[in-house]
């Protein structure tokens, strides 16, 4: 084994220059029989999970589809995922997610847009798959479903779909050994992943396989306390040097629920490469049940939550939450949208200070992530803060309008700009796109943030969801942690009504269930007696939901429709 010695004020790794299947290969034969993933009873350990990607990658060979070409996952988490995952990726192949649930013009235009020449489909959404086969490059369908979730002897039914393959019967016979195909890691492309689609279409980000293998180390590391190493057949692998002390979880100890889809770009790298390096088991739930989540978390004794804030918000209102036992809880973590102060502190209140809470940050363009709070015990953490920028990676802000990147003042609001070996090569076929996102080696994020004097990241709001009233600058954000400070509050979003007079109108959207409209006007004068005028609140609306999209981040875009 090689690797670098740990300096606890480390803030650069040494990354091995490997495909992204050798994070699988290292962690298959260093865990062997410790399970990888677990849904609804079903166990794959970590060398079946190898064996089947690599049968995979196989059969995936035999068919024509191998360096270049694009497979589509159509998929919801579901043990088949990872097989595929990295079966494709074993197969030089590049891998691009597909939320199973996308609207057919969507699913269509996202096929179409990557050039995918493969699918693996979920079994109820086939049929949307199927309808708009004709207008993308499609020429392989494989097809799987829930029972063969739980049982790959089961064949699925495919009457109806055209052509298309059983999923398992696919691969079952073929090869279980690596097919070692040469991979061009800088410029392959390991991910061709697409963004949410929140303020628009989406754009397909194109990601090779070095960065995936950066980002995930990046995180995987300054999670666990860890370096990078190699095995003596190329597989990566960590050397855990941090103590016990500081990281009480050891490699190979750790267990998740993961609710984050595999088909998002936090569920793709921090909620399957990372655990996979760690030798995490996860277990796997098919939709969020407050209730079932807390049962399984006190019955496989978790040692890490970790989801988007809507996730924390549904457990802290459950009567389940301060009465199972979570004593396991080593550490939680939140990301894909910034979580409300008042939240954080509660989680504070429920597991006390041996528990660690932090907040990350990313994006689809740098892979997933981009800063972490930190993740060992004797770290300051900032409550309010996304932490500090990970390994390798630079986090600058500067003058949201205009192609100036001075850095501004700490302290001083401005838009987020990132540089590090995470970030996407660029937009697929959007020239201007890319030239406007990659300025001069730096991404611009669209995102507003400011950074303190110790380094530590804030995020304001998002560029496109900043209100301008009068002239003035209104960030929705603070309105929404103020309404979230109100006891009944446990969901709020705030978006502009468009108005020729004045510009923007703030107006909130607020699920707080027990108070009814007459309430409305005395909790939005409370926010508005906090506040500055120009930012004061001009309508409030009880709801019974704020819209979120798969991976927990606030549709903005469908709050403003509705005031249209």
């Amino acid at each position: 084994m090689t690797g670098a010695t740990l300096d606890p004020a480390r803030t650069s790794l040494d990354y091995p220059v490997v495909p992204v299947g050798a994070l699988l290969a290292g962690s298959a034969r260093r865990f062997g029989d410790r399970t990888a993933v677990h849904f609804a009873g079903r166990e794959l350990s970590y060398s079946q999970l190898y064996e089947r990607a690599c049968a995979f990658a196989n059969a995936l060979g035999a068919a024509g589809v191998g360096r270049g070409d694009v497979v589509a996952l159509h998929l919801p988490n579901c043990p088949q995922y990872p097989i595929a995952y990295y079966g494709t990726l074993l197969a030089g192949a590049t891998f691009s997610p597909t939320n199973p649930l996308l609207p057919h013009a969507d699913l269509a235009a996202q096929l179409a847009d990557c050039g995918a020449v493969a699918a693996v489909s979920w079994a109820p959404a086939a049929p949307a798959l199927a309808a708009v086969r004709h207008s993308t490059a499609i020429r392989l369908v494989l097809v799987t479903d829930r029972e063969q979730a739980l049982d790959p002897a089961h064949r699925v039914a495919l009457d109806g779909l055209a052509d298309a393959v059983d999923f398992e019967a696919f691969h079952a016979d073929a090869p279980v050994t690596d097919p070692a195909v040469a991979v061009d890691v800088y410029r392959d492309l390991a991910h061709l992943a697409y963004t949410g689609g929140t303020t628009g279409r989406s754009k397909g980000v194109q990601v090779p396989h070095r960065n995936v293998v950066v980002n995930s180390l990046q995180y995987a590391c300054w999670g666990t306390g860890s370096v990078p190493a190699l095995d003596d057949r190329g597989g990566v692998v960590l050397d855990q040097q941090a103590p016990a002390e500081e990281y009480p979880v050891r490699l190979g100890n750790s267990v998740t629920i993961n609710l984050t889809p595999w088909f998002h770009a936090m569920g793709t790298i921090g909620g399957l490469n990372v655990p996979v390096l760690g030798g995490g088991t996860t277990v796997l739930h098919e939709r969020f049940d407050p209730g079932a989540y807390l049962v399984d978390a006190e019955k496989f004794r978790v040692t890490g939550m970790g989801g988007a804030p809507p996730l924390f918000g549904a457990l802290l209102r459950h009567p389940e939450f301060a009465t199972r036992d979570l004593s396991s809880v080593r550490g939680v973590s939140s990301g894909a949208a910034p979580m409300p102060v008042e939240m954080i502190e509660a989680l504070h209140r429920r597991f006390g200070d041996d528990v660690v809470i932090v907040e990350g940050y990313g994006l689809t363009e740098v892979t997933m992530g981009a800063t972490l709070g930190p993740a060992w015990r004797s770290g300051v953490r900032k409550v309010g803060t996304v932490g500090l920028p990970v390994y390798d990676t630079e986090v600058r802000i500067v003058a949201p309008e205009g192609g100036d990147l001075t850095p501004l003042p700490p302290g001083e609001a401005g838009e987020v700009c990132i540089r590090g070996p995470q970030v996407m090569v660029g937009y697929k076929d959007r020239p201007e796109e890319t030239a406007a996102t990659l300025v001069d080696g730096w991404l611009r994020t669209g995102d507003i943030g400011a950074i303190d004097e110790d380094g530590y990241l804030s995020i304001v709001d998002r560029k496109k969801d900043m209100l301008l009233y009068k002239g003035y600058n209104v960030y929705p954000r603070e309105l929404e942690e103020l309404l979230f400070a109100q006891g009944a509050v446990t969901g709020a979003a705030v978006v502009g009504r468009p108005d020729p007079m004045v510009g923007e109108l703030p107006v909130a959207f607020v699920v707080a269930p027990g108070l009814g409209e007459t309430d409305a006007g005395a909790l939005m004068e409370t926010v508005n007696e906090q506040v500055l005028p120009y930012k004061r609140l001009r309508e409030l609306h009880l709801v019974d939901e704020i819209p979120v999209s798969a991976a927990g981040k606030v549709l903005k875009r469908e709050l403003r429709e509705r005031l249209r």
